[in-house]
């Protein structure tokens, strides 16, 4: 009875606060700041999300809220690659798009990101932090700019470029797990330019931890949000309300290929 009323009581608070999760990018992480967490060598995980355009990149790209969808695997338990799809509509009274395409979700923006975790929590001394290098859509498509030189203008693709580096240190409580977290994030991107730090905490309640509650800067706005782990860590549910403000949320479904039975996206 005490579990249940603290679960409602968290999640009510999270929604009426305005709440958010870095599964909605595609990867492990935080809300929209990425961490240094890792998930377990040989994770496969596959979700989607419903995404406000405040949560998205471009507002000349998506002037609409939209939909994405991913799949996603770690190796070696220290990377980490996945392959992202954001759905697009028809402009309208562009002579790119069809008029009978226009407000219509006709095509899908895709791209892909990797995370390379170069040291692990505790790995050289025992305050050592975990350290994770990162990118986001590197090398998309057509258009003018070099983006594996970052010179990607806001007009053209790449709309979800970012390179970074996080950090992360996990502290044991009498309540529960406190993890702080700090990263770098960079892009030259004109329409969502990155450059400066982020910060942010998540927190597993040791009388519920399947439940984390997480707070960031993440380099632009602050959020707050929740995700909640079931069945053991292979179904997960992301809320996330931007600038509490701007709801995002949705799911994703973990499987470990290796054959393993327990992994946590904060180890």
């Amino acid at each position: 009875m005490l579990k249940r009323f603290f679960i409602f009581t968290c999640l009510i608070f999270l929604i009426c606060a305005k709440s958010a999760a870095q599964y909605t990018t595609g990867v492990t992480g935080l809300l929209h700041m990425p961490s240094a967490e890792m998930q377990e060598d040989g994770t496969f995980m596959i979700g989607g999300n419903y995404m406000n355009k405040k949560n998205l990149p471009n507002p000349r790209r998506w002037y609409y809220n939209s939909f994405n969808y991913y799949m996603n695997i770690t190796f070696f338990s220290r990377i980490e690659i996945s392959y992202v799809c954001t759905l697009v509509k028809g402009i309208p009274r562009s002579s790119y798009w069809p008029e009978q395409t226009w407000n219509k979700f006709v095509n899908q923006d895709r791209h892909f990101a990797a995370r390379l975790q170069v040291l692990k929590e505790k790995e050289l001394w025992e305050y050592m932090p975990s350290i994770v290098l990162g990118v986001s859509d590197p090398t998309t498509g057509a258009g003018s700019g070099d983006y594996t030189k970052m010179d990607v203008k806001g007009s053209r693709n790449g709309f979800f470029n970012r390179w970074y580096m996080a950090m992360t240190k996990h502290f044991e409580t009498p309540y529960g797990q406190l993890g702080v977290h700090a990263a770098y994030l960079y892009n030259r991107r004109t329409d969502y330019h990155l450059n400066g730090p982020a910060f942010g905490v998540n927190f597993r309640p040791s009388i519920h931890p399947e439940l984390n509650i997480i707070a960031e800067y993440d380099a632009k706005t602050i959020n707050v949000g929740a995700i909640y782990s079931l069945w053991h860590d292979h179904f997960n549910i992301t809320l996330e309300m931007q600038e509490g403000k701007y709801f995002s949320g949705g799911f994703v479904y973990k499987v470990n290929l290796l054959g393993g039975n327990r992994w946590s996206s904060w180890k």
